[in-house]
């Protein structure tokens, strides 16, 4: 599900913007970008153009060693000014016309691969990619709220022809014909009588009654998973580079669900239909960043039931696990048979560089504030000794005191900023901004961290005439630590199947930059907004996606693995130490997650394409879960498509990479796991248990050691827990009782396949 973090996001290579200054030439020359105030124009100049140039050819030289000003570029769209090479005594006179508004040296940048998959690990010329031909022929159903097919990122360069086997087609409807789809783009459909009859109008300019995207979601979501190269994609300066999906030699098939009504939703009725058709047309892969509610069980979820069926055709479905973070049992999607996604931070970040008077201060603070504007010398007010003034609250603020300035606020409110009349804001965060969405604020802002803060304060505080310099656009490489849990991103267990830990993995899902429909209102500015074709959005609909185009590569690679393999193969191959070599920590409380908040941890591809061994599940071992969760056999029969069943092995103990055992108004109790581990290497192997456990949890693997005569033989285990986490845990706090993790090491091998150990209190 989306938390739209607005403006223009996705997948991308970026460009890491460093503050370099330019090299000194001649007569100590350097380049620099020169905004002026186009307004202040003498009447006698018929275009900017002649203006600046005649501006620059008035300054003088000062000597005759030192040539005139060089002029470089004219800007008359990204913005007003120029760049010119400059001597000091040039850029002195310059910064001193009243027309003036800014000047900042040149700048350098780096290009990098879209910073996604870099940041997955995958490359164009070993590894997952190039082994499952970046997904080749994979057929990628995608349902959500349509797509914006003209995008550049559903372009078919390169692509080869429609697969024979496809069945689908591309409805004609409003705005949208058959002539819009193409050899990536290769099937589009719409399904919204449930919704009409729900009494919703679709009509324009509320929404299009046709696969056409209209929010911006689909689009994101479609090109995040399998989204062709688009190079110098961004967000309005942010995450420059090449955009590219997960699988981009992958085929996408929409089926538009969702519809505007003073929000998106989606029927029942129309999700089943959508589902329905995409597994008619013969899709690969399926990837639903939406979900309902888990209030009734799984046999009255249109979702739970599509699901099983595209798992009896082979199909792998991958869904967002919901928005409802940080609370524990806010689980989405959580039946066993869908991989379930949680949402992660990456190692990149968007920024503004901030100097405090001649240089006495510089910080960096976070800010998606969409205009290539540049700060200079600005007063910075701050209301001392006033809370109310400090903290900006409402109506605290005369404008005639913050007119024209920038504010600095120990808190902040958005809606009260906006009426000052302030020239911008920047504030303190607990979070250091980490909750900051780009549609937050219609003014510059950035946000600080508590220590910088402090020191912006001090400074204020202490100066006559204090000024402020701000350069806004920056992308940050490589920030520590990454990955982090998002605070949206539903924690387990799931409340319909607490036995199963879930989330099962963790994806990319905030900031993410990919296609959006040019036509939407995103980024405000002032009383305006701009417009962009791509976006930065954040959720665990943005993760969904990632981890569907992952699974469409295994596919590939893998073609004889089941669903069931393939999340295995995810599952017990993530990494749960974060790139500061922590434990992936969770943004919301600063510390350690746990698999509640990260299931098995986060997902790597490279590795997961050889894991070693699988924990593979059955339709039958689904059916037999079923049973034991008591369902009956007219549930079972609306959930599994059939009445040829028997509940003879009933039990909750499904054969699954994870193992999970509840605390039902006890602190103590024992369970007994069985496992069967299938070998997928090409060799035989001998493996051997190690187990991890804190105090509180006792674990006992027999046999301890197993061995593999060959490709998919097969050896079982048992796996006993016994839990006492005393009297010091609270069933209230976050659910989590205590865990430890069992590790299958390859003896004279390379292969180690690890699975969480999780004891969670009932609801």
């Amino acid at each position: 599900m989306g938390n739209i973090v607005i403006s223009v996001l996705l997948l991308s290579l970026l460009l890491f913007v460093s503050t370099a200054t330019s090299s000194t030439m001649s007569g100590g020359r350097k380049t620099y970008i020169v905004h002026m105030d186009k307004s202040a124009m003498p009447a006698p100049f018929s275009t900017p153009h002649d203006w600046y140039i005649s501006t620059l050819s008035s300054l003088s030289s000062g000597d005759d060693i030192v040539p005139s000003p060089t002029h470089l570029y004219t800007y008359n769209h990204v913005m007003d000014g120029f760049s010119a090479v400059l001597s000091q005594s040039q850029l002195d006179q310059l910064q001193s016309l009243p027309a003036h508004i800014a000047t900042y040296p040149e700048s350098f940048a780096q290009l990098h691969t879209t910073h996604t998959p870099n940041f997955l690990g995958l490359k164009k010329h070993a590894g997952l990619w190039p082994a499952s031909g970046f997904g080749n022929d994979i057929i990628i159903g995608v349902l959500d709220s349509g797509i914006w097919p003209e995008s550049e990122s559903f372009n078919d360069k390169g692509m080869p022809p429609v697969p024979d086997r496809w069945r689908g087609t591309c409805e004609v409807g409003a705005e949208f014909n058959s002539s819009h789809c193409n050899k990536k783009l290769i099937g589009a459909r719409s399904f919204s009588k449930g919704m009409k009859q729900y009494g919703l109008n679709i009509t324009e300019p509320s929404d299009y009654d046709s696969p056409r995207d209209y929010w911006g979601h689909g689009t994101h979501t479609s090109s995040t998973v399998a989204g062709s190269r688009v190079q110098h994609a961004d967000y309005f300066g942010y995450a420059e580079g090449t955009a590219t999906g997960m699988a981009p030699m992958a085929r996408i098939a929409m089926y538009k669900v969702l519809f505007f009504n003073t929000s998106y939703d989606a029927a029942a009725t129309d999700v089943m239909a959508g589902l329905d058709q995409a597994l008619a047309d013969g899709v690969d892969v399926l990837s639903l960043s939406l979900g309902f509610f888990e209030t009734t069980p799984f046999d009255q979820n249109p979702i739970a039931i599509g699901a099983f069926a595209a798992m009896k055709k082979g199909i792998f479905v991958a869904c967002s696990a919901g928005n409802g973070g940080p609370h524990s049992y806010t689980m989405l999607n959580g039946a066993p048979w869908i991989t379930t996604v949680g949402a992660g931070t990456v190692d990149r970040d968007f920024a503004a560089h901030i100097t405090l008077g001649d240089q006495e201060l510089t910080v960096t603070g976070r800010s998606f504030f969409p205009e290539n504007l540049f700060v200079s010398g600005v007063p910075i007010y701050f209301g001392n000794g006033n809370r109310s003034k400090e903290n900006c609250e409402d109506n605290s603020l005369d404008p005639e005191d913050v007119a024209g300035k920038y504010i600095f606020c120990d808190s902040v409110q958005p809606d009260e900023l906006s009426r000052t009349g302030a020239a911008g804001a920047i504030f303190m965060s607990t979070d250091s901004g980490q909750f900051l969405r780009p549609d937050d604020f219609n003014m510059p802002f950035v946000a600080v961290n508590l220590r910088d803060g402090k020191l912006v304060k001090k400074y204020i505080i202490n100066s006559k005439n204090a000024t402020v310099s701000i350069n806004f656009q920056v992308t940050i490489l490589g920030t520590k630590p990454a990955p982090q849990v998002a605070y949206f991103s539903s924690r387990g267990p799931d409340r319909q199947s607490p036995w199963i830990l879930k989330p099962d993995i963790l994806a990319p899902g905030v900031n993410i930059l990919a296609a959006w429909v040019p036509n939407r209102a995103s980024a405000p500015i002032g009383d305006d907004y701009l417009l962009t074709d791509y976006a930065l959005v954040s959720g665990t609909s943005m993760s969904c996606p990632h981890a569907a185009g992952l699974g469409a590569l295994l596919k590939v690679a893998q073609h004889d693995w089941s669903s069931a393999a393939i999340r295995s193969a995810m599952m017990t191959t993530a990494y749960l130490r974060d790139n500061a070599n922590g434990v992936i920590i969770d943004m919301t409380t600063g510390v350690a997650g746990t698999p509640l908040d990260f299931g098995s941890g986060h997902v790597k591809p490279n590795k997961a394409m050889d894991p070693g061994l699988v924990y593979d599940v059955e339709v039958e071992d689904y059916i037999s879960y079923l049973c034991g969760l008591n369902y009956t056999s007219h549930q079972i029969r609306v959930l599994t498509g059939t009445s040829k069943f028997s509940c003879e092995n009933a039990n909750l103990d499904l054969n699954y990479p994870s193992f999970m055992v509840i605390l039902n108004n006890t602190n103590t109790t024992s369970m007994t796991f069985k496992r069967a581990l299938t070998n997928v290497a090409d060799s035989s192997s001998v493996y051997t248990a190690a187990v991890k456990a804190p105090t509180g949890m006792k674990v006992v693997v027999k046999p301890a050691i197993v061995s593999f005569a060959g490709k998919y033989s097969k050896a079982e285990f048992n796996l006993t827990v016994n839990i006492d986490v005393g009297s010091g845990v609270s069933p209230e706090s976050d659910y989590i009782g205590n865990f430890g993790f069992l590790t299958w090491y390859e003896v004279n091998g390379t292969h180690t396949v690890r699975s969480p150990i999780v004891s969670a209190f009932a609801p």
